[in-house]
């Protein structure tokens, strides 16, 4: 490429009108400030939203993605800015690669995160496809996490407005999809500035309320939908102290998650318990005291490697790790088992960890995001 080349804002070496970009569309203020901003700036621009589950009940639920209240309001972005807009049909995808899995991830004892798949499977991978499809140059996402250009390519960084970073739930992009995608709001400093640039082009959207992380679950209600989709999964059980004394009987393990103390039913014990352990096979709810849910090795698989050079090939790696999307990362050393298993040894040990969360690197010192891995065993 000459170096008098210019490029425009997404990358490209060729006028905004030449390039086409696909919009993934979640009908929200951050994915319409994403549509409108390129479509200003006049950009070739497709929006597309994703009908992810049934319209009609999630219609009545507020907060909710990717159903008929949202679409509504992507359609009415894409009116107002003059672009055209697309609905594709991804429910059984949706619920093949995300919702059964989160169902039977809860079932076998573990903590799953279906944004994190959601984004693997269906967003990254089939939506995609659709946009090469489309002949488009690139898809734009509303994600609060930066793409920039280093030595050997794309690299994934941290979102500048730490409050708003989703790295945690898109540790598993590959560095293909990283060629591919755009992430325009990464560089933004608050969420009130997204919204200011959704008022400034009068986006009906730009009060919109945030929807919650996990849109198929109502009202957080996790038990209720996976006794839906799997009948007989809340059998009782006993709840057992680590110390092997029964305590009373739980309503289901699907109920508990590791770390949990409030609302055991078994008061007026002297000390504190909290779940160190689900027992699925045997239908036990295993407490214990707090220092029970500290751990220092985490083994995590299913990596996906975004740093310099082959994962295995380099050694120990001396990272940062977030083991749960809520935490600040923590210094660690990662030991390779093979390419895509590792043990992660934390510095200071960290509470709750479950199987079924993610173990995410980030480069110290940096804000670059070196990919992650699925945490698959409980202590």
């Amino acid at each position: 490429m000459p170096l008098d080349t210019q490029l425009n804002s997404l990358g490209f070496a060729k006028p905004p009108a030449e390039t086409r970009v696909v919009v993934a569309m979640s009908g929200g203020v951050d994915s319409s400030v994403v549509a409108a901003e390129l479509a200003r700036e006049g950009y070739d621009v497709v929006g597309v939203t994703l009908q992810l589950y049934d319209h009609g009940a999630a219609l009545a639920k507020k907060g909710a993605c990717c159903a008929g209240r949202d679409i509504h309001d992507a359609r009415r972005v894409a009116e107002e800015m003059g672009f055209p807009h697309y609905v594709l049909d991804y429910e059984n995808v949706f619920k093949d690669a995300v919702i059964d899995e989160f169902a039977d991830s809860y079932l076998a004892g573990a903590t799953p995160v279906p944004c994190i798949r959601c984004n693997e499977r269906v967003k990254f991978k089939d939506l995609l496809e659709t946009a090469k499809d489309l002949d488009a140059d690139c898809m734009a996402t509303g994600h609060y996490i930066q793409r920039k250009m280093g030595a050997t390519g794309a690299e994934l960084h941290s979102a500048a407005d730490a409050n708003r970073d989703q790295s945690y739930f898109l540790f598993s992009t590959t560095r293909e999809q990283l060629d591919y995608l755009r992430f325009p709001l990464g560089h933004l400093r608050s969420k009130a500035e997204t919204r200011a640039l959704a008022a400034r082009h009068g986006l009906s959207v730009a009060d919109k309320p945030d929807s919650q992380d996990i849109c198929f679950v109502p009202d957080g209600n996790y038990a209720s939908v996976i006794e839906k989709l799997r009948p007989g999964a809340a059998d009782p059980g006993e709840i057992v102290h680590a110390d092997g004394r029964v305590l009373g009987e739980h309503r289901g393990v699907i109920h508990y998650t590791i770390g949990q103390r409030r609302g055991l039913g078994i008061g007026g014990l002297n000390e504190p318990l909290y779940v160190v352990r689900l027992d699925v096979e045997n239908r036990r709810v295993v407490v214990g005291p707090k220092e029970m849910l500290a751990t220092r090795t985490v083994p995590v698989r299913e990596i996906n490697w975004l740093g310099n050079g082959g994962f295995a090939d380099a050694g120990e790696h001396h990272v940062s790790v977030k083991v749960r999307s809520t935490r600040p990362p923590t210094e660690a050393v990662i030991r390779p088992l093979s390419a895509t298993e590792a043990e992660v040894e934390l510095l200071v040990a960290e509470e709750g960890i479950s199987p079924g969360q993610a173990c995410v690197f980030y480069e110290n010192g940096t804000s670059r995001v070196l990919g992650g891995g699925w945490i698959w065993r409980g202590y």
